[in-house]
């Protein structure tokens, strides 16, 4: 048994000037009867009744105590168990070029992998996730935390426009590796997204997987987009955005390398049910363990303390008024 609130507890020091009042009101109880002499009463017989006064201190502190126990509320607890489970620390790093506007995903590729990044969050309770985006550039989005509904939201807000435009997946992957290298957990993970073939930035792609290699971090990646052609935007003569349907063009060898080298896996993400099942397969794929306790039930247990209260309160107020009832 335990209790919720034992700090009440300490009300069980009232019982001190409970029973000084008690001690000290008996001892003026006696009325004094004056006579010549006292002998003639030496040898009679004390009651037993004259004992059992001191009963009713008894049952009046012990309901006391049972209601402080009660305000104490004691619990019981079915049983403890002890699972394994472990955090890990994940970076995404997500290409928001304009070419991710691209609508052969519903509604297009980015908020495809957006919409799929938050659900992949949403379920990883334990882990330390970033995120990082890029284009022409890169940039950390948000820092590792542990806060899912955080990085959702950081998600959410993603738009294409927020960096200069380009794909510079070499530098997109630095980023993710200098920001999750410092982190804490035995597994290290970054997933990069992208939809096309690293033309900008000052890190080669191969470059920054040799880094990683070294970190022993794993980096998953993610082709996104179909086989052909897609309706890709094109700013036309007025400034407004055509969609033409342009060929979908991705360097599968170099993210296949990336993954092989840090002990990864690369994925071709061809629509969205294809995008939803990759990142549940990545979802099982990094999972580790550690030891969480978790506590089954706990349940409040006062009412025979209550019963046991009221009881005595009750057999307090039997016994005054009939077997140890006193004339004043």
């Amino acid at each position: 048994m335990q209790l919720a609130h034992p700090e009440y507890l300490w009300l069980f020091l009232v019982f001190i000037p409970i029973i000084g009042w008690h001690v000290w009101k008996h001892r003026q109880a006696y009325p004094a009867l004056h006579i010549s002499t006292a002998a003639p009463f030496a040898n009679m017989p004390r009651s037993y009744k004259e004992y059992l006064l001191h009963g009713l201190l008894v049952l009046r502190l012990f309901c006391i105590g049972c209601v402080i126990i009660v305000l104490a509320r004691p619990q019981t607890s079915d049983s403890w168990r002890t699972s394994k489970t472990e955090g890990t620390d994940i970076i995404i790093a997500l290409d928001i070029s304009s070419s991710m506007l691209a609508r052969d995903f519903q509604p297009d590729r980015l908020e495809a992998a957006k919409n799929m990044a938050s659900k992949f969050v949403a379920g990883r309770k334990n882990d330390n996730i970033g995120l990082v985006i890029y284009a022409g550039e890169s940039f950390t989005s948000l820092p590792m935390t542990t806060d899912r509904s955080m990085v959702a939201n950081y998600i959410h807000d993603i738009r294409m426009g927020m960096l200069n435009d380009g794909t510079a997946i070499g530098d997109g992957l630095a980023t993710s590796i200098n920001r999750i290298k410092d982190g804490k957990a035995k597994s290290k993970s970054i997933i990069l997204i992208t939809d096309g073939v690293n033309n900008t930035g000052v890190v080669a792609p191969l470059t920054a997987a040799e880094i990683a290699k070294k970190m022993g971090i794993k980096v998953y990646t993610i082709g996104v987009g179909r086989n052909g052609t897609a309706p890709t935007p094109q700013q036309n003569y007025f400034g407004g955005v055509d969609y033409v349907n342009m060929p979908v063009v991705i360097d599968e060898a170099m993210l296949q390398n990336i993954s092989r080298m840090t002990g990864g896996k690369y994925f071709r993400a061809t629509g969205n049910n294809v995008l939803r099942d990759i990142f549940q397969e990545i979802d099982q794929l990094e999972k580790t363990q550690m030891d969480v306790r978790h506590f089954s039930h706990t349940e409040d247990d006062y009412m025979l303390w209550a019963w046991l209260a009221f009881a005595s309160f009750l057999a307090e107020i039997v016994l005054r008024r009939t077997l140890l009832r006193t004339i004043p």
